[in-house]
């Protein structure tokens, strides 16, 4: 199995479109993971970077990112605001769609319904939505996620699990069996490190946060194993530190205490070593 790496344009949005393309080209990135403005120069000039990308990379790996958030309104007319935001993502042809689905204060049978409607999408159009296990979203906490996996056994997740661990406050020790029923329906990995008070460390590779590189390091591995097992030939993920405020930074200059760009080039390159495609 081929694992690749996707670049996350979070952080880089003062990059025009040209400029953040040719980043990724040059860092040995082999597809990018975006939430793309609707209208605008940047757009128009992304779309026109990426035609130009795929002529010389037909596998070149394009995951652009649903992000809506609820409004003063019902739920039928957030399901219709989100299903043409999908319906428009799905226009620029993506390899497949990374969601932010619902949120953490809907109920189960809301949540089901947004589910279900984003499912339909992807059935008729043929393009994958994959959904991250995010806070504030349906898949904010590791056991209340289990009845949705249950509900839809074909729910594909993009697993960032350090969102688990600050919903309950731990490297989630006492969870392996609630895991285990999550991990086979992870189908993308956000290569983050978090900790029981929040999303990320201030440097992954730091050696006081060696037993929590260990601890999602075995997760991802895991996930890993999944996959190959059932055939998968390409499994991607993104590393995917984040710059001020989930980046730690210094009180009054605001100063980010790492670099956010060089820790992910890091991550990327401390992945490559680590997991080794003839061995998944």
């Amino acid at each position: 199995m081929k694992i690749k790496y996707t670049c996350t344009h979070w952080g880089a949005e003062h990059l025009d479109a040209a400029s953040f393309m040719d980043k990724i080209k040059s860092n040995g990135y082999d597809g990018v993971e975006i939430n793309l403005p609707q209208q605008g120069d940047f757009l128009n000039e992304f779309l026109e970077e990426l035609d130009d990308f795929y002529e010389s990379d037909p596998d070149f790996i394009f995951i652009p990112q649903q992000l809506i958030f609820p409004e003063n309104e019902s739920l039928q007319e957030f399901i219709k605001r989100m299903e043409k935001n999908l319906k428009r993502l799905l226009s620029y042809k993506p390899s497949y769609i990374h969601s932010h689905t619902g949120t953490d204060y809907f109920s189960f049978e809301d949540n089901c319904r947004i589910i279900e409607a984003s499912m339909n999408i992807a059935s008729k159009t043929g393009i994958r939505i994959l959904h991250e296990t995010h806070r504030g979203r349906f898949s904010f906490h590791a056991a209340t996620l289990i009845p949705y996996v249950e509900k839809f056994p074909e729910l594909e997740l993009v697993g960032d699990f350090s969102h688990f661990c600050v919903v309950s406050e731990s490297l989630l020790q006492n969870q392996q069996e609630i895991l285990d029923k999550i991990i086979p329906h992870v189908s993308h990995i956000h290569a983050r490190i978090g900790y029981s008070q929040g999303p990320q460390v201030n440097d992954p590779f730091a050696p006081e946060w060696a037993d929590h590189m260990k601890n999602f390091e075995s997760w991802w591995c895991e996930i890993l194993k999944k996959k190959k097992e059932k055939g998968w030939k390409k499994f991607v993920i993104t590393p995917e530190f984040g710059p001020a405020p989930y980046m730690p930074a210094m009180p009054y200059t605001l100063q980010p205490l790492s670099n956010q760009w060089e820790i992910n080039l890091k991550m990327k390159e401390h992945l490559t070593n680590l997991f080794i495609d003839d061995y998944f």
